[in-house]
């Protein structure tokens, strides 16, 4: 895959034109703060009486509605959440997307899955970090900056990629690296990491610890450091140098008990499980399923917040980081 890096990129393709932020989340936040402060004209459009507005204001922002930003920008770059950014975009910005104008994001999920079609005669375009808001902006800060991603779904202008590179300069992708990729692929490859390892499978896996422990009579204090507080100690480790340096960090006994006995865990069902879960990634099956549970006012992910919330090794984490606070 192709890699781009500073030098590939010029802060020249954004000379004169202005980049509307739409939302200011973690992202939002961060890609706006760090556009404007290596020189990008950045407005943000947000709910003008919310409490985003009134923080964006407080950062130095100008701050508009978003069909006002959407107006008036030259680039528009959608950073609300996946399941509100189709009826925002046929509101608010589809009515401003004029020849000329760029239309990016920073997750495929809506251009890849159709519920957003720009028109063709404007440019097309995703600039995505591969990290959480705050680090990014942590380590723009630092002077150098988190790895990002770009993909290019219309080039009307013919000038997409070195606008795309451009923003990804601005927020100090290109320090660290830039892949080219295509919308579908982020899409795809980003919904199913969360499903299968990310979020879905780790807190399972978590649970599943903690409940064996605790079920066959083990401190639940115990069985939370160890299946949960210790999980970031690992994954720091692999971060850092790869499984092989967590391997060779951990003891010998670590390492052996490890490697003979993952595999019960990540058993050929589970691999057949996994394929599933991409087929219906890529099929649009769960994309369709999660806007509807959208749609119908979140009722399933509402219930399984609320559950998770009771569940033992929740009450004792709360119990547990408590005990750790600065007083």
């Amino acid at each position: 895959m192709k890699v781009y890096t500073d030098k590939d990129a010029s802060m020249d393709a954004l000379k004169g034109l202005t980049v509307a932020v739409i939302g200011f989340g973690a992202q939002g936040r961060a890609q706006a703060l760090c556009m404007r402060d290596s020189g990008v004209n950045v407005i943000v459009g947000l709910r003008p009486d919310g409490e985003s507005a009134a923080q964006a204001k407080k950062e130095g922002l100008t701050v508009l509605s978003i069909s006002e930003a959407a107006k008036k920008a030259d680039i528009i770059h959608v950073l609300i959440p996946d399941e509100v950014q189709g009826e925002v975009y046929a509101k608010d910005i589809a009515p401003y997307m004029k020849k000329g104008k760029s239309l990016s994001f920073s997750h495929g999920f809506n251009i890849a899955f159709k519920k957003i079609t720009p028109p063709a005669d404007v440019d097309v375009l995703m600039v995505a970090p591969k990290s959480p808001g705050t680090e990014e902006r942590k380590r723009y800060l630092e002077g150098f900056g988190v790895p990002g991603l770009l993909a290019i779904h219309q080039n009307a202008s013919g000038k997409a990629k070195e606008k795309g590179l451009a923003m990804a300069k601005a927020c100090g992708f290109t320090r660290a690296g830039v892949i080219e990729c295509t919308f579908a692929q982020e899409t795809y490859e980003d919904l199913f990491g969360e499903q299968a390892v990310l979020c879905g499978g780790l807190s399972e896996l978590i649970k599943a610890g903690f409940e064996t422990l605790t079920n066959a009579g083990y401190p639940p204090e115990m069985a939370y450091f160890e299946c949960l507080h210790e999980m970031k100690l690992i994954v720091d480790l692999v971060y850092e140098g790869g499984l092989a340096y967590m391997w060779d960090v951990v003891s010998n006994t670590a390492e052996y008990g490890g490697r003979t006995r993952g595999k019960k865990i990540i058993t050929e069902q589970t691999r057949k499980d996994m394929k599933q879960m991409l087929a219906d990634v890529e099929s649009g099956k769960f994309a369709t399923e999660w806007i509807n549970e959208y749609k119908a006012g979140l009722p399933n992910l509402k219930r399984m917040r609320e559950e998770e919330a009771k569940h033992p090794i929740e009450v004792t984490g709360r119990e547990i980081r408590a005990m750790f606070k600065k007083k």
